[in-house]
């Protein structure tokens, strides 16, 4: 189980990374991001609820990180794809935006919860 919750970490980072490129570029181009931008954020999001599971099962298996902050980050970055989801503007183009960054920062908060690991 602490083989994939690894590999999901890897794959968290490069799905965030990617989806949250492909939406700046559709914001860049004055797009809403079509389809193809939307299920590339929705699977990031979903990779990183899935990564929160699998490390709830380690808990549950008495499977500790050695650092509090591997928990902190997280927390976080679950935290962080959840936010647009209450406070973005309404505006398709803005909420757009909202999801990227917040994508983004969450790429970036799931790698220090790695490193903490």
């Amino acid at each position: 189980m602490l083989t994939l919750h690894h590999a999901v970490a890897f794959l968290v980072f490069a799905v965030c990374v990617l989806s949250a490129l492909l939406a700046l570029v559709a914001y860049r181009r004055r797009g809403h991001g079509g389809r193809l931008v939307a299920h590339a954020l929705a699977l990031a999001q979903t990779l990183i609820v899935a990564q929160v599971a699998i490390g709830l099962l380690l808990l549950a298996d008495h499977r500790h990180a050695d650092k509090g902050a591997h928990y902190m980050y997280g927390g976080l970055a679950v935290l962080t794809v959840a936010w647009p989801w209450f406070y973005a503007p309404p505006d398709p183009r803005r909420r757009l935006a909202w999801f990227a960054g917040a994508t983004l920062f969450a790429a970036v908060l799931a790698v220090r919860a790695y490193m903490t690991a």
